[in-house]
This record gives structure tokens, sequence and C-alpha cells, in this order.
């Protein structure tokens, strides 16, 4: 099995507890899906909490350290704070991948705002009350699909 590591050349901006939970996951040879089920979360919310993106809550912390064989006290001193979103990547970003799913919006994002804006009125999809999944799919062919699903609350704007 591939797992996730960190190359913290690549990511400047993260935050201490990112490279503890990373090289806890590495020594444990876990991957996110593993550690989601330990701790009851999806996997991409707790891919997010690695990469300094998410909050982890009390329990996290706890269960985190559990199954990450990680002191306690460090992490939880380590991910008490808020997190702040936004700054580990530049833009546009240069890893391929992110990049493609950058292009997506690039490429279709005035198409989704049409479609959303059509179906929902004038207002728009929340990242905050927010919920991501990743699959993966794998045609009669033999090829494997990715499938990413963005579910967020819709926010009318308000009138003033």
């Amino acid at each position: 099995m591939s797992l996730a590591t960190l190359d913290s050349s690549q990511h400047p901006n993260l935050p201490a507890a990112s490279q503890t939970l990373f090289h806890a996951k590495a020594r444990q040879r876990l991957s996110f899906e593993q550690i989601a089920k330990h701790i009851g979360r999806n996997e991409v919310a707790t891919a997010a909490i690695f990469y300094g993106q998410a909050k982890a809550s009390a329990e996290d912390i706890h269960k985190l350290a559990d199954v990450l064989m990680i002191d306690h006290s460090q992490l939880e001193l380590q991910l008490s704070g808020f997190p702040d979103r936004g700054k580990s990547v530049e833009m546009p970003p240069k890893e391929p991948l992110i990049y493609r799913l950058y292009e997506i919006v690039q490429n279709y994002g005035y198409a989704y705002k049409a479609i959303l804006n059509e179906k929902f009125g004038d207002g728009i999809m929340s990242a905050i009350s927010f919920s991501t999944n990743v699959e993966k799919e794998t045609d009669a062919d033999g090829n494997n699909w990715a499938v990413i699903t963005l579910r967020g609350k819709w926010l009318p704007f308000s009138r003033f």
C-alpha cells in the first residue's frame, strides 16, 4: 500500500502539528482512510487536520494520539489553536494534481455558477457548511476514475 507522506520543502507554511502527524502516520504505516475510521471522521476531513486546514476537536486529538502513538499533551499543544486556512499553497498551485482541480474551476466555474444560480437563485455554495468525499470507480474496461463529491449548503444572498 502506498501512503501519502509530507515533503515539507513543498509546504513551508504548514503548522508544526503537520510534521508530527505525518511522521507518526508513516511510522504506523496507516492510510488516511484507516486513521479516519479510527477517529470517526471523513478521510478528507482527517487529511485536512494533517495539513492544518481543519480544526481538530478534543476527541479528535485524543483518538489521533491513540492511533498514531503520539504523546497526547504534545499533540494537544500543537493542535489547540485555530487553522490558518489557505496559506499553505501558493496560487496558482504548482503541484499537478492540485493544479488540475484548480483548472476544473477555471474551465467550468462559470458553468457551475450559471447552473447553480438557475437551480437555487442568487447565492453561493458554502465551503463552511460543507462535506466532500473521494471515491474510486473502475469501469468495464478496467480504467480507474476519480469521483469527487462536493456538498455545500446553499446560502442565498440577502437583500439589505
